[in-house]
């Protein structure tokens, strides 16, 4: 009942056509890329105007209704699954971008505005968004704020939360808040860095204010091609210790380069056991010096080949397998998991072999993509859910690939986010206290919970653990931490 009187209120709000209740159009938004993870949500309200995102939260606060905000739904590790019993809020009509200060170098966009969308309208002033998740043909800037979004040139121009500045915020009880803005930096605590990265449980952002950076002047990119994983990763590791951080340092073992082949055609050197493309930008009388470096690195590290692009063409061509991989990775399996961790570089090689124990002892085969400067890894665990048994050992064997990450010193995601895929290994990164100190935070923000609920944090259904009262909050169980 309270479903329907919300829809009521809210039609009445926001016109017919925002509110969706029929079932069918409904399932339309049942999971995110994380397609083996649906739900069904109660009820779809397509916004377009932060007013009615604002109307849409306020109105689920009064009626204690859960809500969780979607982009465009690129997401891979659950962050956009719907609430069963709530309201989905989509903001993929929110597109415009409001205002391009090129002077001070800086973007006020919408968060339904696809990430490519931003560099193409700068890029004829020489400017671009620097972010590129290798979905940024798709994804929304709104969601690269939600899960800190990084891509293949991270490593040397940092991620999402290095690139924004302000943010236009709905409160869980529906309030219009400006945080940060234009500047550097703004006094008191940092709000706006809080925000990035927190996954929709501490509101709705509805508008991102980021910065634009300068195109650099000279591009070079180069392919090697190398017997095995060991030897790029001694490459990677050559090339960060000489000094030089490259704008992109990308690693693709032979399972991927298969998928990638079949896609796309991307023609990489036949016979490799990985492939680098490494890519060097900056200054024109700087990026020559340092690329024969690299390329010196790269030979001493046993590449049988090095391929150099000549032109912009030739350096998309390169791109085209690894922007690619992850769905590539559908023409040799039917079903995968892409999965997100880091580890430290050094230890690149050591979990690399222990992935492939991994896979070798599972009958489980999984395909590396990574970002190798940075440690972060993305494993596609691959199976066929039409066979009896193999989804679970893949769920294993993903999992088990986050354990390594989290025993060799590294994180349980580097990019994709939580989301309600990996609340559970939590506990396995973080104390007790840590959890604590992390949920009164959403609590300060979100003490009702409605917002994107379910989300980054372990619950009693997830793990099992009984709810600990804490010193100050309130026993009934709203603000209760896990």
């Amino acid at each position: 009942m309270e479903i329907e009187a919300l829809a009521a209120r809210l039609r009445a709000q926001l016109g017919d056509a925002a509110v969706i209740t029929d079932r069918a159009q409904r399932r339309t938004y049942e999971c995110d890329g994380l397609t083996h993870h649906r739900v069904v949500p109660a009820l779809v309200v397509l916004a377009d105007t932060t007013a009615a995102v604002a109307a849409t939260v306020k109105e689920c606060a009064a009626l204690g209704v859960p809500f969780v905000a979607r982009g465009s739904g690129t997401g891979l590790s659950g962050g956009a699954l719907p609430h069963a019993d709530g309201v989905l809020i989509v903001m993929s009509r929110m597109r415009r971008i409001l205002e391009l200060d090129i002077e001070g170098q800086r973007a006020v966009v919408e968060p339904g505005v696809i990430n490519m969308q931003l560099t193409n309208a700068a890029m004829p002033m020489g400017y671009y968004f620097a972010p590129d998740p290798s979905s940024q043909q798709v994804c929304s800037i709104g969601g690269n704020v939600a899960e800190n979004s990084g891509g293949a040139h991270c490593l040397k121009y940092g991620f999402t939360t290095n690139h924004v500045t302000g943010l236009e915020l709905v409160t869980p009880e529906g309030d219009i808040v400006e945080l940060g803005g234009k500047a550097p930096d703004t006094p008191g605590y940092d709000l706006v860095g809080a925000l990035v990265g927190s996954e929709g449980t501490l509101g709705v952002v509805t508008g991102v204010t980021v910065r634009l950076t300068r195109a650099p002047e000279d591009v070079r990119t180069l392919l090697a091609a190398f017997d095995s994983t060991d030897s790029a990763g001694t490459a990677v590791s050559a090339i960060i210790g000489a000094g030089v951080i490259p704008a992109a340092i990308e690693m693709m073992d032979a399972l991927a380069i298969e998928a990638a082949e079949a896609a796309v055609h991307c023609g990489y050197p036949p016979g490799a056991g990985a492939v680098l493309i490494v890519e060097i930008d900056g200054p024109r009388s700087d990026v020559q010096h340092v690329f024969d470096q690299v390329t010196g690195l790269c030979q001493a590290a046993g590449a049988f080949e090095i391929r150099i692009a000549r032109d912009d063409e030739e350096r998309a061509l390169i791109w085209r397998g690894r922007k690619s991989a992850f769905a590539a990775v559908g023409r040799i399996s039917p079903d995968y998991i892409v999965q997100d961790g880091v580890v430290p570089r050094t230890s690149l090689p050591r979990v690399l072999r222990s992935i492939a124990e991994l896979s070798e002892r599972s009958g489980v085969r999984v395909a590396n993509v990574f970002h190798a400067g940075d440690g972060n890894l993305h494993p596609l665990v691959l199976f066929d859910e039409r066979r009896e048994g193999e989804a679970e050992r893949a769920e294993e064997v993903s999992g088990a690939i986050l354990d390594l990450c989290i025993q060799h010193g590294g994180s349980i995601t580097g990019e994709h986010g939580v989301g309600s895929d990996k609340a559970q290994y939590m506990p396995r990164m973080f104390t007790d206290e840590d959890l604590d100190t992390m949920q009164l935070l959403r609590c300060a923000f979100d003490p009702d919970s409605l917002s994107n609920p379910g989300k980054v944090f372990p619950t009693p259904r997830l793990c099992g653990e009984r709810p600990r009262k804490q010193q100050g909050v309130p026993a009934d169980g709203v603000a209760e931490v896990f």
